[in-house]
């Protein structure tokens, strides 16, 4: 049995490792002209782990990721307003960890089997009887997997009357600077605009920041960020002044509007064509690698009626989770972007009195997902 994967990113890639390794053939049409590592750091949860685990990578990835020590999240002037990570919450939920994105990627494609990918290879239509059109030619497959992110042409035309990605209100950027001596991960709030800040194993440090803005606004560059966070609390000012020149990524943030099904036919969808998220939670990578392991779980390779029930299987089990992943995140980059001064005290004096507890327990309902 054959599956078409259409997008080499993170849930295409695993996408392509978990059906391989439940005996599917598989095949990776990528748009790229090569499959590369851009992008920064992104964290995996206790659940991104598991995910990885029972795709038998997950060793692998942890000795290219750092296990996160202490974190929490600070004020503009520095004073903690809850402290998130350390003993207690590895000992709930296990270690979370820190990696590059271009390192993760690297582990997922040399798990895959030969010939499995397709570079410079751009998808121009799918159909849910699993056609699939391309720069290429065109190919028919028993599964089609749409794992093309956030502005999906599997989805376009699958689903043509899904609604489309919707701004979250604010902007974002990204960079990575040279290896400097920062231990903890830490993110700051103030009003409209937060700074995180987290250690790559190589002693490189990933940060980013958020502003409100409307969509589209100009992008003032490393210029601009050192100008709107250089007075924060230490060490942001440090790392903005060590960052280089044309190092910053700039996004705006999109959401998607949920979905009523993920399968149409032959045709699934993963990662952020599917559940596309704002980063709050730090849960994107993650839900991409569940998706992946659920779907090689829920698909047999056998007759078609066994695969129709078995993307009906992924889609009961995926769609609620994620959807309910989307709307935290989204109601917590809400409230972090409040920009009101008696909004932001009230925000604080909240996050202050929250008992960490309170805030573990909390986590639960995504933390604890197992294969």
């Amino acid at each position: 049995m054959k599956a078409v994967i259409i997008g080499g990113g993170i849930g295409g890639l695993a996408s392509a490792l978990a059906l391989s390794r439940a005996g599917w053939q598989v095949e990776v049409l990528e748009q790229a002209a090569e499959f590369s590592g851009v992008g920064a750091g992104l964290s995996l949860w206790q659940n991104g782990l598991r995910a990885l685990d029972a795709l038998g990578v997950g060793q692998a990835v942890r000795e290219r990721s750092l296990l996160q020590g202490q974190a929490g999240v600070r004020e503009a002037g520095g004073r903690w307003l809850a402290r998130t990570g350390g003993t207690d919450l590895d000992r709930r939920y296990g270690p979370a960890a820190m990696v590059h994105r271009a390192d993760l990627l690297e582990v997922l494609r040399a798990a895959l089997p030969a010939g499995a990918l397709r570079s410079g290879v751009a998808v121009s239509r799918v159909r849910s009887a699993g056609r699939v059109w391309h720069s290429a030619g065109e190919v028919k497959a028993d599964l089609v997997v749409g794992a093309d992110g956030i502005r999906s042409i599997t989805r376009a035309s699958a689903w043509p009357d899904a609604p489309v990605p919707r701004y979250a209100g604010y902007t974002a950027w990204r960079l990575i600077t040279p290896p400097l001596p920062v231990r903890d991960t830490c993110e700051t709030w103030g009003a409209g605009e937060r700074f995180g800040y987290a250690p790559l194993p190589d002693g490189r440090v990933y940060a980013y920041a958020t502003a409100n803005a409307p969509a589209g606004a100009a992008d003032g560059g490393l210029a601009g960020l050192r100008r709107r966070f250089g007075g924060w609390h230490d060490p942001i000012p440090e790392l903005l002044e060590a960052a280089a020149d044309g190092a910053v990524l700039h996004d705006d943030l999109y959401e998607l509007p949920p979905l009523k099904s993920y399968a149409a036919g032959k045709v699934v969808l993963v990662g952020d064509a599917a559940h596309a998220m704002t980063p709050n939670l730090g849960q994107g990578a993650g839900q991409a690698l569940e998706d992946a392991v659920v779907l090689a779980k829920t698909v047999e390779a056998g007759s078609g009626r066994a695969i129709r029930t078995g993307l009906e299987a992924y889609d009961r089990l995926r769609r609620p989770r994620t959807q309910m992943i989307v709307l935290r995140s989204h109601r917590i980059g809400a409230v972090g972007q409040w920009a009101s001064p008696p909004a932001v005290t009230l925000r604080n004096a909240g996050l202050r009195m929250m008992p960490r507890s309170a805030f573990i327990r909390s986590l639960a309902s995504v933390l604890d997902w197992t294969a």
